[in-house]
């Protein structure tokens, strides 16, 4: 949302314990429209910004310590998901100052193995839930799903919303979905909750205009995160839905005091990307997102590029490809 924001009608909906469909459409539909050229636009333009030297510097390890460094196949292993942890905990063994990822992503059946990997290392570990990617299952079995990514200590859940619900204008569906997502996360005395990202699946999602009602709609019913993508499907991430969203977090700081993430996933692929993306978060949602807590990218192939441009900085030489590891 930009410009005038319709607050009083958004505390009406963050007020009421449980908010109609109507209530809920009314005031999603109330949100102003995305201009679409403009949105492009500018996302090109910040596309075109240039980084040099000791900014480019620091911009390659802020990025390399914003990734979630994801395996997502059938075909996982313990140790492929060990080998995984010990990249994220160390991406250069060469160079013992390159910061570490921001979290190892899993499937619920490998939380443990990924606790047990990063122990002490302080990176997070996060489990995809309810029936990802297609959140195509019962409430059930979306619950139970991510209560096994909890009880095996997950400290974040990914989880993705039921596209054919929003499309359908089902809205209240979603949201009592996230919600309840929401409440499985919690865990009894003093253990933090688990992080709940909330996955839109915006290639699905059709308009802009659609994405910005996701995110709101996500960040209303409770998430602590809002991301693009599973990376399954094509398009994922783009700078303008990107943007989209930075915009949707920075006026919900405004309207309720509390911070929402924002992670795009898929597509990201080199350090160039990776600064793009950086800038927008300066431009559009603050400074205050260029931090690992606020601002993630799913994208494990980045973690390579990134890589060989920060040997160049250091080498003066670009290395070979197969100077960094390949998942």
């Amino acid at each position: 949302m930009s410009g005038s924001v319709a607050k009083s009608q958004a505390r009406e909906i963050l007020e009421v314990t449980s908010p109609t469909n109507s209530s809920i459409r009314s005031w999603l539909h109330g949100l102003p429209g995305v201009d679409q050229v403009g949105c492009e636009a500018r996302a090109t333009g910040l596309a075109t910004r240039s980084i040099k030297t000791s900014s480019k510097a620091w911009g390659i390890d802020l990025a390399i310590s914003m990734i979630d460094l994801t395996t997502l196949e059938g075909a996982d292993t313990p140790g492929k998901v060990r080998g995984l942890c010990a990249k994220g905990a160390a991406p250069d063994p060469s160079d013992p100052s390159t910061p570490p990822v921001a979290a190892i992503c899993v499937y619920n059946d490998m939380v443990e193995v990924a606790r047990a990997a990063l122990h002490g290392t302080g990176i997070h570990v996060a489990a995809v839930a309810t029936a990802f990617p297609s959140g195509r299952a019962s409430m059930t079995v979306k619950l139970a799903d991510t209560s096994d990514a909890v009880a095996a200590g997950a400290d974040e859940v990914d989880m993705v919303i039921d596209r054919g619900a929003f499309l359908a204008g089902d809205y209240r569906k979603v949201f009592d979905q996230i919600a309840a997502t929401k409440e499985v996360c919690a865990r009894p005395g003093d253990r933090p909750d688990a992080h709940l990202k909330v996955i839109l699946e915006t290639g699905e999602l059709v308009t802009y205009d659609n994405v910005r009602r996701a995110s709101w709609l996500a960040m209303l019913a409770g998430a602590d995160f809002i991301k693009t993508s599973t990376g399954k499907i094509a398009p994922a991430a783009t700078m303008p839905v990107t943007l989209i969203m930075l915009q949707a977090v920075r006026d919900w700081r405004e309207l309720t005091g509390s911070m929402v993430g924002v992670k795009p996933a898929g597509g990201i692929r080199t350090s160039k990307d990776a600064l793009r993306y950086l800038v927008m978060v300066s431009e559009i949602a603050g400074d205050d997102w260029l931090d690992p807590q606020w601002f993630r990218f799913g994208a494990s192939s980045l973690l390579g590029d990134l890589l060989l441009q920060r040997q160049k900085q250091r080498l003066g030489v670009y290395s070979g490809a197969d100077y960094v590891t390949i998942d």
